[in-house]
């Protein structure tokens, strides 16, 4: 029997952080990344609107070099998230609403690749050519894509009916 969402507050913060990172995260912030190619010539484009635009580009002028400098590794974590972290948000939000079980193993992965992009993108922020020179508020401002990740894996590594009451 699938426990009610009102008995999953674990789940309705994971629900939030989907719906924040499909919405905001993917679709507006990281996907300025991918129509943009040089911050420093660009016509702003129709998506995302230009108030997004100079916010992102002023947060990487000022504490995260490597946003503006966009080398292709950089690029290619931002296609992962709009090819794939972008429709799993959408497909996620759903599943966890309604308690589907379906859910877990695209969970455990994305969580796994989540996890992985993010250890390199911070080793490029820690000791990297576009080091940030604000690191612990860029650590700080990245904390939410270690902590929710570690925190998918461990609720959907418990169980093969995570959204259950055991019987």
């Amino acid at each position: 029997m699938t426990l009610p969402l009102k008995q999953r507050p674990l789940d309705i913060a994971f629900i939030v952080f989907f719906v924040v990172n499909f919405f905001l995260v993917t679709y507006m912030i990281d996907i300025e990344q991918l129509v943009i190619n040089d911050p420093a010539h660009f016509r702003y484009p129709r998506w995302p609107p230009a108030w997004m635009i100079d916010l992102v580009h002023w947060y990487g002028h000022t504490f995260d070099p490597v946003l503006i400098a966009r080398p292709a590794w950089w690029r290619a974590t931002i296609w992962i998230d709009s090819l794939f972290f972008g429709p799993f948000y959408a497909i996620a939000s759903y599943a966890y609403w309604k308690g589907k079980d379906w859910i877990r193993f695209g969970s455990i992965v994305w969580a796994s690749v989540m996890l992985t992009n993010v250890s390199i993108i911070l080793f490029e922020e820690v000791g990297g050519e576009h080091a940030s020179p604000q690191l612990m508020r860029v650590l700080l401002a990245n904390a939410a894509w270690v902590i929710f990740p570690v925190l998918v894996l461990y609720r959907m590594w418990k169980s093969v009916t995570p959204f259950s009451r055991a019987a």
